[in-house]
């Protein structure tokens, strides 16, 4: 039998699903949804305490933005479903099982080897590991078959990819220079003859470049308006790339999975508005970050905000998809407000932890909170 809980938690995540199965337009079922969710989820926290308020949070959040699916659905709810410690047979007996039509792979929780596909409205991104840690990306807009890789670094798993996908690429873009990230640039345009796109404050370091790009700044992937920010700090030039239509953001080695880049050519000032430009995403933003640290992000995270119930949920779920060999990226800008602590310059218990006054400025916070993880 079930609880309170899970029933309240059940009954949003039925209507989550019924309204990303919806045509984009359905404006009255998407509307309804809206309207039954706050009360839903106002009735799982009464019951079910802190996390079942996150879990009612992450699962409003996917309504920010228009249905975009039922892999996206189950994408951001995979994690709120698991917050509430369903026993496993009820987890995915009903809930995985329903959103992903009885088979197939959680799109955030996939084993390493080969590629998986994740597809929106109108964009299809194609995921899949490179080097040690790295991920791939692909990002193909449907309407006009323009295909963008994410950064370079590994020519091989990606002109496999292409060719498993049927797609032509058209772009390169570039996060910034690292060698794993636009190292593969030159022969990959040679076999092309794709443009690339780079940070402009590092256009004479990212090979091959065509087009130089800085905040602020729009270009477009077929039909898709792609919104470049800055974000540096990692390097001094570092962007990311935000496709605002679908709600997707690719912000290589900026920010991670409960973690961020370390300061190899900014300052903590500039690392920390970068970061506050990433925060101004809406909660219901998939990130795709390029490395797959999110489990020893995890431990550091734990190790100096302990009492976060969040946190230690979500890290639970990072073992277990670990142990099985499954990708922890990408994950929504709401898990991160609520368990990456290079994002929570608010949090009392991380200044406890890092021992730092009650007033101290979130730059203090932020600039601390990366020290302590560089000596973790």
């Amino acid at each position: 039998s079930l609880s309170t809980p899970q029933v309240m938690t059940l009954k949003m995540v039925l209507c989550v699903a019924l309204v990303s199965l919806l045509p984009r337009g359905s404006a009255a079922g998407i509307n309804n949804a809206r309207t039954s969710l706050p009360v839903l989820a106002r009735q799982v926290r009464h019951f079910a305490g802190p996390a079942g308020g996150h879990a009612a949070f992450q699962t409003q959040a996917v309504l920010q933005a228009r249905p975009r699916g039922a892999a996206a659905c189950h994408r951001m709810l995979s994690f709120s479903l698991r917050s509430l410690s369903f026993s496993g047979a009820v987890t995915h007996a009903w809930g995985m099982t329903a959103l992903r039509g009885g088979g197939g792979g959680a799109p955030n929780a996939r084993a390493m080897s080969g590629g998986a596909a994740s597809s929106t409205c109108s964009l299809e991104i194609e995921q899949f590991p490179c080097l040690s840690d790295n991920y791939g990306y692909l990002v193909h807009d449907k309407a006009s078959g323009q295909t963008a890789v994410i950064d370079t670094p590994e020519v091989g798993p990606i002109m496999e990819a292409l060719e498993r996908k049927g797609w032509k690429l058209t772009h390169i873009l570039n996060t910034h220079h690292h060698h794993d990230h636009a190292g593969g640039n030159l022969e990959i345009k040679e076999k092309t003859k794709c443009q690339i796109v780079g940070p402009k404050n590092e256009q004479e370091k990212i090979p091959g470049i065509d087009v130089a790009v800085g905040q602020g700044d729009t270009f477009k992937l077929g039909n898709q308006e792609v919104r470049v920010l800055d974000v540096g700090g990692h390097t001094l030039g570092h962007v990311a790339f935000v496709f605002a239509e679908d709600n997707v953001a690719f912000v290589g080695d900026s920010l991670f999975a409960m973690g961020c880049g370390r300061k190899f050519e900014g300052t903590y000032e500039q690392m920390f508005e970068s970061l506050k430009r990433l925060n101004q995403l809406p909660d219901s933003t998939t990130v795709y970050c390029a490395h797959e640290y999110t489990l020893s992000n995890g431990k550091f995270a734990l190790s100096v905000e302990p009492d976060n119930e969040a946190l230690q949920i979500r890290q639970k779920e990072v073992e277990a998809a670990r142990r099985k060999g499954e990708w922890t990226v990408p994950t929504t800008m709401a898990a991160e407000r609520s368990t990456n602590p290079f994002l929570r310059w608010h949090s009392s218990s991380l200044r406890k932890s890092l021992g730092l006054a009650a007033d101290a400025s979130e730059l203090e916070v932020f600039k601390a909170t990366r020290i302590a993880k560089d000596k973790f």
